[in-house]
C-alpha cells in the first residue's frame, strides 16, 4: 500500500506560516535540496490542500525561467510532470497534471492509497495535514525546523486531536536546518 509522507517546514516557535501568512524564512541550503531531491525520487504523486496548491501552482510552472537558482532549475520540471492531487471543497478545476478530490476524505485517501504506484507527498499546509493525522492516514511526518521564531502565524497542527508519534530519525542539514522524522504509533491491531 502507499504510503503518505508529510512534509513541511515550521519555525522554531511551530509556525508553518508567518502572522500575515508569510513562508519567506525557510532556508533550503545544499544539503536539504540534496534530501528533497531523494525524497521527490521515492514519491510519485504530490499532496496539496486548495491554499498550498495555490502557492505552488503560482510559482513552479516557471519557476525554472529567467533563474539560475539550481533547486528551482531541478524542481520546476519535477513538479511540472508529476501527478498532482487537491483536496479542496472550494476549488473546481486545476492545472499542471491535477486533480481536485472533494467529498470524504477518508474515503478519497483511502483509495488513493490503495492505487498501484510510489508513495505520495503531502506538501505543507495544516488543515490537510491535520484531518489526516486525526483519521490515521499519514504514515511519515517529516518536519524540518527552521532557525526562526516567527511569533505568529498558523500552527503546525492546530486543533488536531491527540495522536502519539515515534521519532524513527533526525538529520540536520547546512548547519541550519533540523528534520524531525517521525512514523504515527497505531494502535494495536492496526
Amino acid at each position: 500500500m502507499r504510503k503518505i509522507v508529510y512534509w513541511v517546514h515550521t519555525s522554531l516557535d511551530g509556525h508553518i506560516c508567518g502572522p500575515n501568512g508569510e513562508f519567506d524564512w525557510p532556508t533550503l541550503g545544499p544539503e536539504l535540496i540534496e534530501y528533497a531531491n531523494a525524497v521527490h525520487d521515492r514519491v510519485d504523486t504530490f499532496l496539496y490542500g486548495r491554499v498550498v496548491w495555490e502557492m505552488m501552482s503560482g510559482y513552479w510552472p516557471t519557476a525554472d525561467e529567467n533563474t539560475t537558482d539550481a533547486h528551482d532549475v531541478h524542481f520546476a520540471p519535477i513538479w511540472r510532470r508529476t501527478p498532482k492531487v487537491v483536496f479542496s471543497t472550494t476549488l473546481e478545476r486545476a492545472d499542471w497534471n491535477t486533480t481536485v478530490v472533494a467529498g470524504d476524505l477518508a474515503t478519497q485517501v483511502r483509495a488513493l492509497k490503495q492505487q498501484p504506484g510510489g508513495d505520495m507527498l503531502l506538501n505543507g499546509g495544516a488543515g490537510v495535514a491535520t484531518k489526516l493525522a486525526d483519521l490515521g492516514l499519514l504514515d511519515e511526518v517529516q518536519v524540518f525546523v527552521h532557525p526562526v521564531v516567527l511569533g505568529g502565524g498558523k500552527r503546525l497542527f492546530p486543533l488536531a486531536d491527540r495522536f502519539d508519534l515515534k521519532l524513527v530519525r533526525t538529520r540536520s542539514f547546512d548547519d541550519r536546518t533540523v528534520l524531525l522524522n517521525y512514523e504515527p504509533v497505531r494502535p494495536a491491531g492496526e
